[in-house]
């Protein structure tokens, strides 16, 4: 019997809200004055003056009420948690076990309230994995390889620290490259901070190519890494002085651009040749997965959870905010594969080939000096909840296709408003514009102009959002080799289930009444912090007006 349908040719609703936050009506003079007392840095302007604030969508999620419920299920016990079973295992069904078809979801346990002991211990509290990225039981404790950590940054901070501290005690005083797809701010930040130089390796040409109509057929992955270069430079440099070689995904610092499996495989193969682990930053996985499906040859039949599989079989290890794909307020993770070439890389052995000392160990010993116990590693346990909640959400194909479809409207709107510099296609998780493109390559780069574009909308429309360009990613700070590989955007982050078509509206129309009036955006100058790591976060600035050059 075939399925009866009656096609309306509109979107059908996926989900409806139970609570909502109120918008106050806040003046242009008092958001002057807020911004004149927060010496001009975004990051310190009140969020409760805003009337969109698309700074970061990490942490902003709007959770589903499975998480909410999740989150009263939260076990706040010191040492092995519920949630610490559950969140490794969910991390297992997703990014190891090969689809939904062979989730073990464990979380039903403790949803359940299942009070038969010995099944919670055969199925989630003695359970023994080894030799993937995610040990549990006996081999977690003697060679730890999974560590919850609150935040992406934090991981990266123990990750780079430990790195650094290894290296140094081999190599004193020796500086050495990471290579990425590239490198976000923060861990661009922590690299600087250990002593070493990173590198963005992609075809920027090709980023900043706009397509007929403003549209491609097909998302041609523009963060993926440029391969050439990567091995031009290992070859240039020696391997021997390329600790880590790093993807991001999706890429935040090339406009969060889509990676393909095609070029994750490369990337791997040449870390492989030259015996260098090859490290994820994983924040927007589930996004990743979702342009995978829909656009490179071979994926249309398979499940995100699939796909994530397939994508996590080809790293030795990564560092994950779980704040975005997380679907989740607060998270973070740093796993390795158990035995494999990070571990081998930085653990020292004996001569007879037994550990003499174990990376894992120590990045255990950092984890619990710096944010707690492994078993929690900052994190409540109603946190841990929502996190292994959230990441099953993350998988639901449907809600990242309106995710994506979001996205690529408010871009799509630019675009059509006539606002020049719009990259296209839209990332998963926010819209960037190239700021060189939008003040048609009239400002330089020590106007950071950019940045006065993001004070502008706050002041005018309540629109925060944030610059990632030669302000936030230290233009002036960098070798001429950076300086080509930086990327001179604004990005709109859009935040998850959050926001309304009137929300994109608002920020389309304020765009385009900017745009008509780009001379009168001022430039920006750093008064106080222009060499602080991650100036962004808390340099004092200064507007001057512009005077528009013929």
């Amino acid at each position: 019997m075939m399925a009866k349908e009656y096609p309306l040719h509109v979107k059908t609703p996926t989900s409806f809200s139970y609570v909502k936050r109120n918008i106050p009506d806040v003046t242009v003079e008092q958001r002057e004055r807020a911004l004149k007392a927060t010496h001009y840095n975004e990051f310190a302007f009140p969020a409760g003056m805003l009337t969109v604030d698309m700074l970061s969508d990490s942490g902003t999620t709007a959770m589903t009420d499975v998480q909410w419920a999740s989150m009263f299920l939260g076990d706040e016990s010191y040492g092995r948690n519920k949630g610490y079973y559950v969140l490794l295992d969910t991390f297992r069904d997703i990014f190891e076990r090969g689809g939904e078809k062979n989730w073990k979801k464990v979380i039903d346990l403790v949803r359940t309230d299942c009070t038969d002991i010995d099944r919670m211990m055969d199925e989630m509290y003695l359970c023994e994995y080894e030799g993937g990225l995610f040990n549990g039981g006996a081999a977690q404790m003697e060679r730890p390889n999974a560590f919850i950590i609150q935040q992406g940054r934090a991981a990266e901070s123990v990750l780079f620290e430990i790195v650094r501290k290894v290296m140094a005690e081999r190599h004193p005083g020796k500086s050495f490259v990471i290579p990425s797809n590239g490198h976000f701010d923060t861990t661009e930040g922590n690299i600087k901070q250990m002593g070493s130089i990173p590198r963005n390796l992609f075809n920027k040409e090709l980023l900043f190519e706009v397509p007929e109509g403003g549209k491609y057929e097909k998302n041609p992955f523009k963060g993926d890494m440029d391969v050439a270069k990567l091995e031009q430079l290992i070859e240039t440099v020696g391997p021997e002085n390329v600790p880590l070689i790093y993807t991001t995904i999706t890429n935040n610092t090339v406009c969060g651009q889509a990676v393909s499996m095609k070029s994750i495989k490369a990337t791997a193969e040449i870390a492989r040749k030259y015996d260098i682990p090859f490290m994820f930053d994983v924040a927007r996985w589930a996004e990743n997965c979702y342009f995978i499906k829909v656009n490179e040859e071979g994926y249309a039949h398979k499940s995100i959870a699939e796909i994530a599989t397939e994508m996590f079989s080809y790293c030795d290890g990564f560092t994950m905010s779980a704040k975005k794909d997380g679907h989740a307020n607060m998270g973070g993770m740093l796993a390795f594969r158990d035995k494999g070439c990070f571990w081998r890389k930085f653990s020292d052995f004996n001569e007879d080939g037994t550990v003499k000392n174990d990376i894992g160990v120590q990045i255990k010993v950092k984890q619990i000096s710096c944010y707690g116990n492994d078993s929690y590693g900052g994190m409540s346990g109603r946190d841990i909840m929502a996190l292994a909640a959230g990441l099953y959400e993350s998988c639901n194909f449907n809600y990242l296709k309106e995710r994506v479809e979001q996205c690529e409207y408010l871009a799509q709107g630019f675009y059509k408003a006539g606002v020049k510099g719009v990259v296209l296609p839209a990332g998963g998780h926010g819209v960037y514009i190239n700021m060189d493109e939008f003040f048609d390559n009239k400002r330089g780069h020590d106007t950071f102009a950019g940045q006065g574009f993001s004070l502008e909308l706050i002041r005018r429309y309540g629109i925060r959002t944030s610059e990632l360009g030669d302000y936030s990613m230290e233009y002036d700070l960098k070798t001429p080799e950076q300086q080509a590989e930086v990327c001179n955007v604004v990005r709109f982050a859009v935040n998850r289930s959050q926001f309304s078509q009137e929300h994109m509206d608002y920020v389309i129309a304020a765009v385009k009444a900017l745009y008509e009036d780009r001379e009168s955006i001022p430039n920006v100058r750093i008064v106080k912090g222009r060499t602080l790591p991650m100036r962004h976060f808390h340099a004092f600035l200064e507007p001057y007006p512009n005077e528009p050059k013929d």
